[in-house]
C-alpha cells in the first residue's frame, strides 16, 4: 500500500482517485502517522458482506433513519423529549 501525504492528495486528488477507482489502496498521512486508507467501492462491500457472513456484523432488522419517525417541531412546542421517544423506540424491539 502506498502512502501519500494530505498535502499530496489535496493537490492532486483526481490523479489518486482514479487509482483507487482501479482497484488500488492508497494510505494517507497527516504528519508522517497514516490516518486515513482510500480503497475501491467494491472491495468497501465485499469486506462487509464477508463480516456479515462470518457472524461479526449483524446488519439492522429494520433499518431506517430516526428523524423519519419524528416531526420536526419546535422544542417548546413538543410534549415528549427526543429522549423519551427514543426510549420507547428501544422498548419496541
Amino acid at each position: 500500500m502506498e502512502e501519500i501525504g494530505v498535502r499530496e492528495l489535496r493537490q492532486h486528488a483526481s490523479r489518486y482517485l482514479a487509482r483507487v477507482e482501479a482497484g488500488e489502496v492508497l494510505g494517507v498521512t497527516s504528519n508522517g502517522r497514516l490516518v486515513a486508507r482510500l480503497v475501491p467501492v467494491q472491495a468497501a462491500t465485499r469486506t462487509r458482506e464477508s463480516l456479515i457472513g462470518s457472524g461479526a456484523l449483524i446488519p439492522a432488522r429494520r433499518p431506517q433513519n430516526l428523524f423519519d419517525t419524528i416531526a420536526v417541531t419546535p422544542a417548546r412546542a413538543r410534549t415528549r423529549t427526543l429522549t423519551d421517544i427514543l426510549m420507547e423506540m428501544r422498548n419496541a424491539q
